[in-house]
């Protein structure tokens, strides 16, 4: 493994300053995140990595714009998030990034089909066209044959196959997944990854948050964090596409 480069501002997509973030409980102030600092490009492959505890979940809700810092400077490409409103941050979610969940968050009685036009409809994508889409990103992840199934007629890998494609539909700036294989055994999980690896050839930029450095390892930049600081910022030697 090797040190990281220096990184160019004009390919950042992702820079945080300082970022602190404290929750009270009561007269009790909890510091979550104490003074993050990172940058990360577009079309990169991350991991965010750490124990339980050690910040990494609040860091991704804040990336994800699903939270605000409490202090510090977020900018998402070319946006100052924490001085936006609450309606420009739900714009963005849904425009701009594509979130990808342990527990899948599929609608347990709608179609695969539907769960993945689901978030074009809400973009105002005419239904000719979010429909077609919707079957080109299932037949992507290997689920042209599953369209009209329900998520309980899936497994446990189809369904995160689905929640990957549903991820994909309105062509997000930034692919945010959080222990994306959590729920899988150990085949499923590698099918997963592998997807993203293929993903991030094709130029997306994606950011994995996970607790197992197996998993870690298998982007090309692994972010360590432990109480609420990043303590590591290196390079992975493991990124290539299983066939």
């Amino acid at each position: 493994m090797t040190l990281l480069k220096k990184q160019n501002v004009n390919d950042t997509i992702i820079q945080l300053k300082v970022i602190k973030k404290i929750y009270k409980l009561g007269k009790i102030e909890v510091p979550a995140l104490q003074g993050i600092n990172l940058r990360i490009d577009k079309g990169s492959s991350v991991s965010i990595t750490g124990p339980s505890g050690s910040g990494k979940s609040t860091l991704m809700y804040i990336i994800g714009c699903l939270d605000r810092p409490t202090y510090g400077e977020y900018i998402f490409n070319g946006l100052n998030i924490p001085h936006l409103d609450d309606d420009k941050l739900a714009d963005i979610r849904k425009k701009k990034i594509g979130f990808v969940f342990q527990t899948f968050n599929l609608l347990p009685r709608a179609t695969a089909l539907y769960n993945v036009e689901l978030p074009m409809i809400y973009n105002g994508v005419p239904k000719t066209d979010r429909k077609e889409r919707a079957i080109q990103l299932l037949e992507k992840v290997g689920l042209g044959h599953r369209l009209y199934h329900l998520p309980s007629e899936l497994s446990g890998g189809e369904r995160q196959r689905v929640a990957i494609a549903r991820a994909l539909a309105n062509t997000p700036d930034i692919i945010l997944a959080d222990e994306p294989t959590g729920n899988l055994d150990t085949k499923m999980g590698a099918e997963i990854i592998n997807i993203f690896k293929k993903l991030h050839k094709e130029g997306k930029t994606i950011v994995i948050v996970t607790h197992e450095i197996s998993i870690a390892q298998e982007a090309e930049r692994i972010i360590k964090m432990q109480d609420g600081k990043i303590v590591g910022d290196i390079h992975s030697k493991k990124t290539k596409v299983h066939k």
